[in-house]
């Protein structure tokens, strides 16, 4: 994999005429600028280095090093095991108590000390002018201060929009593998929303809503599918037990739709009743949501199954329609059902269309969006884009568009690269996601992989950008650079959403700073030291004897 750190310095290069839009670009870290500054002045550092040891070895005779060095190894010869015991033994605590001292500022603070005070010290001695924090005032800090303040409850689970059929692919699944690939929380979720959606307060007024009422609450599934015929017996045009029979028994799409169609027929005809005594009463009105929702819910899925039959224009046309003939049910997220089928048909004008509907800072975002706009910019430059052409001259303007579009795209959901690279194995998305979860990721690569695909380079391109641009966001389980927090109760979320033999991913994890490593290393490699000298003096001496004589081998050769 081309390292992506290479890539946002480049971008980072080529940003400066035109500079780039406040708040897409993030400063580099001081490890990234140290990095810079060394790799631009290697040439006159090693310079200097040579010289210095050069003159030291001029010198050796007037400052009598060998003297020195001599009078040094005789002075180490003469200690006994005990000063060394005491030695390592102070040293081990020393970094211990720094350790731990790291250690907790670090879980408060997010950051290591040690790292602030070189970002803040030591790089404006070594020429740093760029500042990785936010200042009083600017618009990044008063955005976070806005963040902060804001009150995020916790995960909200949505309903998958492009989730699958129960009786024609998650079943199949099964039978096939042994697996099953819903949890009993996601299947509990489906049954509160069916409840919500397909039932009122008026089912009591016909028999056969009455009976589906029941239906919908009914764990087994041979006993659902039993009450749904009890309510076709009733009454031969009860929409919802068509739709659970589309969604249960149905083996196949073809059945699927044939139900649905018998649904629709059955829906349409119960909505414009409802329509006419809307106003009677508020139980009626009721009855008229109820009713709007199981039509809505129906040319939704027979849409959805066109789609999968391959009549993707005519999928379209019903998304299309649907949309504007109930625009409150954007809830329902059909706009991403459409800029799928929309990617498939390759009109790709016809999604930007949608994405600037959709796209908005007033909007909830997704992984559709996000990921959607990146494959956009991605396409206009991913054909010709070459890493070590872009490493060497720098981004261009279109290629700086894109690298920013995967960026928000990442900060928003980092887990999806991973499936579109096919590092990790997709299973069949849930009924339901978090969004900036796993479960949200499954869903999107399940049904964009081939678009990604698709478009020659995409996939080169993300793969040379996510990492080094997700590397580029300050802790993102801390804070936000585009978005909202990224929230912490993902993980648990997706576990109940997630099936067992499925590994769910939790990047991004807080990576410990590089001084936490070393003081625990330093901390343990002392304290190690300090008990085998204390346990093994004789042997500990001969060791100290051995690097003596080596040292002395060195002044005498000198």
């Amino acid at each position: 994999m081309a390292d992506g750190g290479g890539l946002a310095e480049a971008a980072t290069a080529a940003a400066s005429p035109p500079a780039p839009a406040p708040g897409l670009s993030p400063p580099l870290g001081w490890r990234e600028r140290l990095r810079a500054r060394l790799a631009g002045t290697g040439v006159s550092l090693w310079f200097v280095v040579g010289l210095g040891l050069g003159l030291l070895y001029a010198l050796r005779v007037p400052l009598r090093l060998c003297e020195n060095l001599a009078a040094v190894t005789v002075f180490l010869n003469s200690l006994t095991p005990k000063f060394y015991v005491a030695l390592t033994g102070t040293s081990s605590l020393i970094s211990g108590l720094i350790f731990m001292f790291e250690w907790w500022y670090f879980h408060k603070h997010g950051t290591s000390f040690m790292e602030q005070v070189s970002v803040n010290h030591l790089r404006p001695l070594m020429g740093g002018t760029g500042n990785g924090l936010s200042e009083p005032g600017s618009p990044s800090s008063n955005r976070e201060s806005e963040t902060s303040r804001q009150n995020l409850s916790e995960c909200k689970v949505w309903r998958n929009p492009l989730n699958l059929f129960r009786g024609a692919e998650y079943r199949r699944y099964t039978w096939v593998t042994g697996k099953e690939p819903l949890t009993y929380y996601d299947m509990n979720l489906s049954a509160q929303d069916h409840q919500t959606f397909f039932t009122c307060d008026t089912d009591f007024l016909r028999p056969s809503d009455t009976v589906m009422q029941k239906a919908w609450r009914e764990r087994n599934p041979p006993a659902r599918i039993k009450a749904a015929y009890q309510a076709l017996e009733l009454n031969n045009d009860c929409a919802t037990a068509y739709v659970l029979l589309a969604e249960e028994e149905a083996t196949t799409i073809v059945d699927a739709e044939r139900l649905f169609r018998q649904a629709l027929k059955a829906g349409e005809t119960i909505y414009r009743r409802s329509q006419q005594c809307q106003h009677q009463s508020p139980q009626h009105e009721a009855q008229l949501r109820r009713d709007t929702n199981v039509l809505v819910y129906i040319k939704r899925r027979l849409a959805m199954c066109a789609r999968k039959l391959g009549r993707i224009r005519e999928a379209v046309k019903i998304m299309r329609d649907l949309m504007k003939e109930f625009p409150p049910f954007t809830m329902l997220n059909i706009h991403e059902n459409l800029l799928e089928s929309l990617l498939e048909l390759q009109a790709y004008a016809d999604v930007q269309a949608v994405l600037a509907k959709y796209d908005d800072i007033s909007l909830p975002k997704s992984a559709t969006i996000c990921y959607t706009a990146a494959l956009l910019k991605t396409r206009t430059v991913s054909d010709k884009f070459s890493p070590e052409t872009a490493s060497r001259r720098g981004l261009s303007t279109a290629e700086m568009n894109a690298v920013e579009a995967i960026h928000r795209a990442v900060e928003f959901n980092p887990h999806v690269p991973k499936y579109l690279l096919e590092m990790k194995s997709l299973i069949l998305p849930p009924e339901h996601i978090l969004k900036r979860g796993d479960s949200e990721a499954i869903a999107y690569a399940f049904f964009h992989l081939q678009h990604w695909k698709r478009i020659e380079g995409a996939l080169n391109l993300l793969q040379c950008t996510w990492e080094g641009t997700f590397r580029m966001i300050p802790y993102p389980l801390e804070k936000g650079h585009l978005f909202y927090p990224y929230p912490s109760c993902t993980e648990t979320a997706d576990r109940e959403l997630l099936p067992t033999f499925h590994h769910v991913s939790v990047y991004p994890k807080k990576e410990l700073p590089f001084f936490i490593h070393f003081t625990a290393g330093l901390c343990s490699s002392t304290a190690m030291i300090a008990l085998l000298t204390h346990q093994f003096p004789e042997i500990m001496g001969v060791f100290a004897k051995a690097v003596s004589m080596i040292s002395r081998t060195c002044v005498e050769y000198l």
